[in-house]
């Protein structure tokens, strides 16, 4: 099983308007052979928590505009860790220094990222320590 277009499409969205708000380490793993309750989480992470809390706000104004909301958020107030569940994706809003602790990407380092389709020079990309599995729609 792998994400669907849709889910994928969605996740673009998010990484778009996550990028724009000047996230760091954007990366979305397909999770859906080893998760039965979505098929992307996506991740990315911010200095601050006034930086977590503005990328939160421009992928919820981003995926609004698809006609989504969240059906469950977690972690607003502390700005540390933020998770906006929209079933067929989770994204994970992290501060850097809760990002390397939990390192949830080790967790799942042996699911397909996503490819975002960024532009390449985006700053924002994770940089890969090697060849990894890629998940594209087409």
């Amino acid at each position: 099983m792998t994400a669907t277009e849709h889910s994928i499409e969605v996740v673009r969205a998010a990484a778009r308007a996550a990028s724009d708000k000047l996230a760091q380490d954007l990366i979305a793993l397909d999770v859906s052979d080893r998760l039965a309750i979505t098929d992307i989480f996506f991740i990315a992470s911010a200095s601050t928590e006034r930086q977590v809390n503005a990328i939160v706000d421009g992928i919820e104004d981003e995926l609004h505009k698809f006609g989504m909301r969240p059906v469950r958020r977690e972690g607003r107030s502390g700005g540390r860790w933020v998770l906006l569940d929209y079933a067929d994706i989770v994204v994970h809003v992290q501060h850097e220094e809760d990002r390397i602790f939990y390192a949830l990407e080790r967790l799942y380092a042996d699911c397909p990222v996503v490819d975002l389709q960024l532009a390449a020079s985006d700053p924002s990309l994770r940089q890969a320590d090697g060849p990894q599995e890629s998940v594209d729609a087409e």
